[in-house]
């Protein structure tokens, strides 16, 4: 698998021309799905495909740039090992939780899943692979931290990373996704979203929680991000 010659963790690591270019890449790919091209992508950011090869490397790197800018849409709070509180472990939770729910919803997110899918197995490209290792398996690598402070702080007991990271992710998406990408025309609000996100990072603790005691109620604006909308 070839990676992209620009690495994205994070969207700081990408000057504003390059955003944009990606942005008209998300567009083109809703469009056009599977029959997006370099030169497509190239006329639509009015840009050479001289520019996009020496940033992208090749049709597949665009596309790991493509998941890795949208998977940096999810951010996880920093916390300090040192004075975390279940409070704090608990907006860092949900911010993550809402975030990832705005973009496995959004319209670019499902166009790329989709075609990912209908490649698997074919053997023709490895955006499945690329999609996996730079979206979902990224986001594992940022939340874990998160989730080791919470455990070395004594706020949550588990014995296998993995198993809690897994056993949250399938508590915020539930079956929101899978219905995204087979048609259902869900609707989800800022509202509904931030609901969810509260909903599932309480379960999250009640299973996981080794200190559950007084806090309060969360509510969905003590976490929301002031970023703009996905």
């Amino acid at each position: 698998m070839l990676q992209a010659s620009v690495d994205i963790d994070t969207s700081e690591a990408l000057t504003e021309r390059q955003k944009a270019v990606l942005d008209a890449a998300l567009r083109l790919l809703v469009e056009e799905g599977d029959q997006l091209t370099m030169t497509a992508v190239a006329r639509r950011a009015s840009c050479s495909k001289e520019t996009l090869y020496k940033w992208f490397g090749d049709r597949d790197g665009l596309l790991t740039a493509i998941v890795q800018w949208q998977a940096s849409k999810v951010r996880v709070v920093p916390v300090d090992g040192k004075g975390l509180t279940l409070a704090s472990l608990t907006v860092s939770l949900a911010r993550f939780a809402s975030d990832w729910l705005k973009v496995i919803s959004s319209d670019t997110s499902i166009a790329l899943n989709r075609v990912a899918i209908g490649r698997a197995g074919s053997g023709n490209d490895d955006l499945g692979a690329i999609v996996l290792e730079n979206g979902r398996f990224a986001l594992a690598r940022r939340l874990k931290p998160v989730l080791e402070a919470g455990r070395q702080a004594g706020l949550l007991e588990f014995t296998d990373a993995e198993a809690a990271f897994r056993t949250f992710f399938g508590l915020v998406a539930r079956d929101v996704q899978i219905r995204l990408l087979l048609g259902d025309q869900l609707k989800l609000t800022d509202a509904a979203i931030g609901g969810d996100a509260v909903r599932a990072t309480q379960q999250f603790l009640a299973l996981y929680g080794a200190k559950t005691g007084p806090q309060g109620p969360l509510e969905p604006d003590d976490f929301r991000s002031s970023r703009p909308e996905i």
